[in-house]
């Protein structure tokens, strides 16, 4: 997407952030500001038990508990509880949770139509010819993830884009599941972390008052260190952790692969091109859908009714006029709906769209009672006293907030001001403060088993079943079992505490200018 174009807008966002941070708390709680943060407190202990406890990966369960932790929240405010109402409604209207929504519903879209134009069954063909076997596949897709997630700027929709074609496709070569899909979240990780047109790293320039530019320039050297040391221990970890053994699974390999369903790499190109050119990412996507959708029909690989059909009662008058159109066709009444890979593309996201939208207004509810202010002014006074106490803080305080904002971006808004302040305070450079924002963020989003980067790509593996006759509940990946294998992520976030600790590339502001901040 636009750099200069989201700058500015994130600039805006910042700006009503900090505004309601360094302010008077606006909700007042029983028990203070702290209580602001019980919603989404509440939540995270939800999801630890449900996730990490009981072992079920429920988004709409998830949602369950945000409400109720809303619900709950509401009973400590003081006063009319119609500003917390109000502001419920305030943070699910905020831009950061619409972005990823986006990212989630066009990306879905695109990948089921390449899907089912045979995406996957060139991928069969393209690693058999190549001689990538079940063991490389994982390090494989880590590279290609990291590539695409580069190009386009959205780790999410990258996620989505991998779990719908990449995922089933290694599952059939022999490719064990959970390392399959902590290698294509750590390359999720990489695109967020490093590629200029990523939210995140828009926000982390902005926020600490650095060109954009500059911050990735400085960040180059530690996210290529960890992708080599990921990509390494995907080659370790696919040569021992076998797959599944899918019956019949000769003739399904035979029978999955066709290199005609390779012409849709140019779709991606198409998409990964007009990104870098600048487009924004619907326009970017929009025009991979549209490239799709007419491979699809120009070369047969998937009829119009593959994309789009209204299955319409056959004894209606007329629905039977109708039927000769492609994307028309008759049903019983009883099967009555609306198909195809644009609307099963975006279907699969709805309950974790409302997830995203009440988690962000909790997060509001935070900054409005002050929790925010409060968290800053505590690890100003007491734990920041030295340079490196202060770049330790910040480590370990955008893991806090990320833990408990599970959008990375979201997150990095509401930490950011507090990171620059808490920089300014012992003169360290922008970039570096940059950096540590944005390892943390970009990495954790992709970790925690609550957070919205893995949730993306469970929701679309939870489908899976439901699309190949051979992949079997015991091949969906729980959340909770993804978290250790997430590698670029867990080096990304090691890196940057262990440079905190030692001092390792430490610049003060002062050693290095930063160049005008890219805004409007």
């Amino acid at each position: 997407m636009s750099s200069e174009d989201d700058s500015e807008e994130f600039s805006e966002e910042l700006s009503a952030t900090g505004a309601a941070s360094s302010g008077p708390p606006e909700i007042s709680f029983y028990g203070g500001k702290w209580m602001s943060a019980f919603p989404l407190a509440f939540f995270v202990v939800w999801a630890i038990v449900q996730s990490g406890v009981l072992r079920i990966g429920d988004t709409t369960g998830l949602v369950a508990g945000m409400l109720i932790a809303l619900i709950l929240g509401m009973l400590f405010a003081k006063g009319s509880w119609k500003n917390y109402a109000n502001t419920i409604f305030e943070g699910m209207t905020r831009r950061v949770a619409a972005t990823a929504v986006v990212a989630w519903l066009w990306a879905g879209m695109f990948a089921e139509t390449i899907q089912v134009g045979g995406f996957v069954d060139g991928l069969v063909w393209a690693a058999d010819a190549a001689g990538i076997g079940a063991s490389v596949f994982p390090a494989a897709t880590f590279i290609l993830a990291a590539l695409l997630a580069t190009g386009i700027g959205t780790g999410y929709g990258t996620t989505v884009a991998f779990t719908t074609l990449f995922f089933p496709a290694g599952i059939l070569i022999g490719a064990n599941p959970v390392l399959l899909f902590g290698a294509i979240l750590s390359g999720a990780v990489f695109g967020d972390n490093l590629a200029p047109v990523s939210d995140t790293t828009i926000v982390s320039a902005v926020t600490q008052d650095s060109d954009i530019g500059g911050v990735v320039a400085s960040r180059f050297k530690y996210a290529v260190l960890a992708a080599v040391i990921a990509f390494v221990g995907y080659l370790v970890a696919g040569a021992s952790m076998q797959g599944f053994d899918v019956a019949g699974q000769e003739d399904l390999l035979a029978a999955a692969s066709e290199p005609a369903g390779l012409l849709h790499l140019l779709s991606m190109l198409v998409v990964i091109g007009t990104a870098v050119a600048g487009r924004h990412i619907i326009e970017a996507i929009s025009w991979g859908i549209i490239v799709a959708f007419i491979f699809n029909v120009v070369f047969g690989l998937a009829s119009v009714s593959d994309m789009v059909v209204f299955n319409a009662p056959e004894n209606l008058d007329i629905a039977q006029s109708l039927a000769v159109l492609p994307f028309v066709e008759l049903v019983d009444a009883g099967s009555t709906g609306v198909g195809g890979s644009f609307y099963s593309g975006a279907q699969g996201f709805f309950p974790l769209i409302v997830l995203v939208l009440l988690i962000v207004a909790g997060a509001q509810i935070m900054i409005r009672g002050g929790g925010f202010q409060a968290i800053q002014d505590w690890l100003l006074e007491s734990v920041a006293t030295t340079v490196r106490r202060a770049e330790i803080t910040m480590v370990f305080g955008t893991a806090l907030v990320n833990a408990m904002i599970t959008i990375n971006t979201a997150a990095e808004i509401a930490i950011g001001p507090y990171i620059a302040r808490l920089g300014e305070r012992f003169n360290i450079n922008g970039y570096r403060r940059a950096n540590i924002l944005d390892a943390n963020t970009a990495a954790l989003g992709y970790i925690f088993p609550w957070s919205g980067g893995v949730l993306v790509g469970f929701a679309v593996i939870q489908d899976l079943p439901e699309q190949y006759d051979w992949f079997t509940q015991a091949m969906v990946v729980n959340p909770a079992d993804v978290v250790l294998y997430v590698f670029h992520g867990w080096v990304l976030v090691i890196v940057f505490l262990l440079a905190a600790l030692t001092g390792f590339g430490l610049e003060y502001t002062s050693d290095r200018e930063s160049e005008e901040v890219e805004r409007l």
